[in-house]
């Protein structure tokens, strides 16, 4: 991904975006299970998915987006009504049993391709935008959401 505008030298930006290469790695294996019809090893993926958004989201949704609500409110909004939709998608796996609605796989595959989307407009819009605007104060309360979360990349949660 992006490394032209230094965020990535922030430690909580570089942890996110290592969150958003591994859930780009994990979609790439949804597209051959789709194609197989094999539902256990996209509900199986789906939950991995999961896993790696749950402290992500919360580090986003708790400290980085209301730092930046003020000076990009549509945005933030957008940004958290997309992740509803993503976790609405994957919560019908969240239960260890294969989703029985025949329509899940498609819907699933739709929710991806929302989230790689996402992904583009946080790595290219949101991460710089908030190494340009945010306080160290700010930076610090992101963080400690981020040691509260934890993380799947680096940190056992806290």
């Amino acid at each position: 991904m992006c490394e032209y505008c230094g965020c990535q030298a922030v430690e909580t930006i570089d942890e996110l975006t290592r969150e958003h290469d591994e859930v780009v790695r994990l979609i790439s294996l949804l597209r051959p299970a789709h194609r197989d019809g094999d539902l256990s090893r996209m509900t199986e993926t789906a939950r991995e998915i999961a896993r790696v958004l749950g402290p992500h989201t919360r580090v986003e949704e708790h400290g980085l987006f209301p730092a930046m609500a003020e000076d990009f409110p549509e945005q933030i909004a957008a940004l958290e009504a997309e992740h509803r939709r993503i976790e609405a998608v994957l919560d019908e796996a969240a239960d260890g049993a294969t989703p029985s609605d025949p329509a899940w796989p498609d819907r699933l595959m739709e929710a991806m391709a929302v989230l790689r989307d996402h992904i583009l407009k946080e790595q290219d819009g949101v991460f710089p935008a908030a190494l340009a605007i945010l306080s160290t104060e700010q930076w610090e309360a992101v963080e400690a959401v981020r040691t509260e979360a934890g993380g799947t990349s680096s940190r056992p949660a806290a």
